[in-house]
């Protein structure tokens, strides 16, 4: 722990330029947050936060923001004013600023005594939280979050939310759990209680916790705030950068989203970094048609990319391609290849590196399947969409390409009511002899896998 114990001034400000737990431009936000809430004084009282033992809304409103999750508040109070016969009535600015400094940019040790202290337990090695605990917890972070995306002016989040992207409550639970389940054992049954061993080697691999709090804590603080606003209050929420910009929505009037908020957070957040600021919009059935054709040509050389379907029995679960999808009769793509699922319950599959079977793609072949796979084997995977007849398709139960997998789908035979492809990252570019050389190949193509289309293309140039 920081061990630091600053002069108390008169104001909050001085106590905050006293603090070196703080950088110069965080102290004048932090101190601003403060000083609205302890009403110019040194220190914060409990019954400003608490009324009749309960958070107080209203005043949560007024200097943490609309966006809060009401079970955040109340761990925060314990966290700031302790809980059962230690609870202090006031919370100095020491401890205030703990609380920022800690889930920010605080080592595995100062977040773990973090958890422990809004869970109203004290940190100590011998003491087990509940897992169910935990898994609130988790739950009031991505509330927090997503709360705070909804409630954004940034045009990255508002045009996910204006082309109809929502945060239902289920989702943002599920992503919560999510995030708790990785805290050791089974992910489907996890332990009952978790110790601090096992909570420290959580908190040094889940990165997803450790984005989700920062971004919180940096809108809750005020740190995001544009230089010359000294107004402590409303906080202007900061942008959601976990959320990746989007291309190609703005031509849709009537998008059929069917993936939430959540489900993009969860997703975007496992793609390797380089593909995290952008999604692409590629093809949607509701919208192109169910043509197993025209999603092909909509999704070839575009790089990697996203594929999600949500079956008939609400199912939603996809993966992410390393490669462009291409005519080949031929496994490609990279071990940084997953799947995942999205509903009823989120989890990621990575790849074990056991085989190399991470996508596929054939059409007019007499000789080997026709359709698109992730994983598994030919017309048995992880993933399977024959190209006839299109609207099928097929979970196996088991999948040695990707580790730890469970059947995607309801059932292992299914029919979607959508599916979606998007790219990600920028689009791949390709010089001008790149260009001649597709042409070339795409000809090629048509002549091997379409007869028919190749026969039209030399009539045309016959006549012409």
């Amino acid at each position: 722990m920081y061990g630091f114990k600053p002069r108390m001034g008169n104001t909050s400000k001085k106590l905050a330029a006293k603090c070196t737990l703080l950088t110069k431009e965080e102290q004048k936000y932090v101190a601003a947050t403060f000083r609205a809430a302890s009403k110019n004084s040194e220190k914060i009282r409990e019954e400003d936060l608490i009324v009749s033992g309960k958070v107080d809304a209203v005043l949560l409103e007024k200097y943490w923001g609309p966006q809060i999750d009401p079970r955040l508040a109340q761990y925060l109070s314990n966290f700031l004013f302790g809980s059962g016969q230690q609870k202090s009535p006031t919370c100095d600015f020491n401890r205030f600023a703990e609380l920022y400094v800690y889930n920010v940019r605080g080592t595995v040790e100062e977040r773990l005594a973090v958890i422990y202290n809004c869970l109203g337990k004290d940190f100590n090695e011998d003491v087990e939280l509940p897992y169910q605990l935990l898994k609130e917890f988790c739950e009031s972070i991505a509330s927090t979050y997503i709360k705070i995306v909804k409630s954004s002016t940034s045009k990255r989040a508002r045009v996910w939310i204006e082309k109809g992207f929502r945060a239902s409550a289920s989702y943002v639970q599920a992503l919560g759990e999510a995030v708790a389940a990785t805290v050791g054992g089974d992910l489907d049954s996890p332990h009952h209680h978790c110790n601090a061993q096992q909570l420290s080697k959580w908190l040094q691999s889940n990165i997803l916790l450790k984005q989700l709090a920062e971004l919180v804590f940096v809108n809750l603080y005020g740190i995001n705030k544009r230089s010359g606003d000294e107004s402590p209050t409303p906080l202007p929420p900061a942008p959601a950068t976990m959320l990746p910009g989007s291309e190609g929505l703005d031509a849709m009037p009537d998008y059929p989203a069917f993936i939430d908020l959540s489900h993009i957070v969860w997703i975007n957040s496992h793609l390797p970094q380089k593909y995290q600021h952008k999604w692409r919009f590629l093809f949607s059935s509701h919208i192109h048609g169910e043509s197993f054709s025209t999603m092909a040509g909509r999704i070839q050389e575009q790089g990697p990319s996203i594929l999600i379907i949500e079956d008939n029995s609400g199912f939603i679960f996809g993966g992410f391609a390393t490669a462009s999808w291409a005519w080949s009769p031929n496994w490609t793509g990279t071990d940084e290849a997953f799947l995942f699922t999205c509903a009823p319950r989120m989890r990621i599959y990575p790849a074990t590196s056991y085989n190399d079977h991470y996508q596929y793609m054939n059409h007019h072949t007499k000789t080997l399947p026709n359709g698109m796979l992730m994983g598994g084997q030919l017309e048995f995977g992880g993933i399977w969409i024959p190209a006839e007849p299109f609207g099928e398709g097929s979970s196996s139960e088991s999948c040695s390409t990707f580790r730890g997998y469970r059947r995607l789908s309801k059932e292992p035979h299914f029919r979607f009511r959508s599916i979606e492809v998007w790219g990600v990252g920028d689009k791949p570019s390709l010089d001008k002899d790149e260009d001649e050389r597709d042409i070339t190949r795409d000809y090629e193509k048509s002549r091997l896998y379409n007869p028919e289309l190749h026969w039209n293309i030399c009539e045309t140039l016959r006549v012409i």
